[in-house]
């Protein structure tokens, strides 16, 4: 099992830059393959970027790619989102997720872990 709590959401103006992190405990946490999907309201939860276990492989989704970019810490048990030139449509709540492989990372529904989210709202 491992608890994740995501941090770093917030109030941005449409350009601008924010950091999310995801902390995880419980667990062997480079045991994880690691996403980050988004859920605007009234629209369904959507990947965004995802990384393998060791590192070495990123995924995005085609409307964050060259914008967004994700990395992990696996002595700090962390992931991050590093979100530059937001825009309005990247505003949602932002969730942490695991899973016990690197199989299908883009895949919400194999992921067996969430956090709560964070909500990112982006001002034009």
């Amino acid at each position: 099992q491992v608890q994740l709590v995501e941090s770093g959401g917030g109030l941005v103006q449409a350009g601008g830059s924010l950091r999310l992190s995801c902390g995880a405990s419980g667990h062997t946490f480079s045991s994880y393959g690691m996403g980050w999907f988004r859920q605007a309201p009234g629209k369904e939860r959507e990947f965004v970027a995802a990384i393998s276990r060791n590192g070495e492989y990123p995924y995005y989704a085609d409307s964050v790619k060259g914008r967004f970019t994700i990395s992990r810490d696996n002595v700090k048990n962390t992931v991050y989102l590093q979100m530059n030139s937001l825009k309005p449509a990247d505003t949602a709540v932002y969730y942490c997720a695991a899973q016990l492989r690197d199989s299908y990372l883009y895949t919400r529904s194999r992921y067996h872990y969430w956090g709560q989210g964070t909500q990112v709202t982006v001002s034009s």
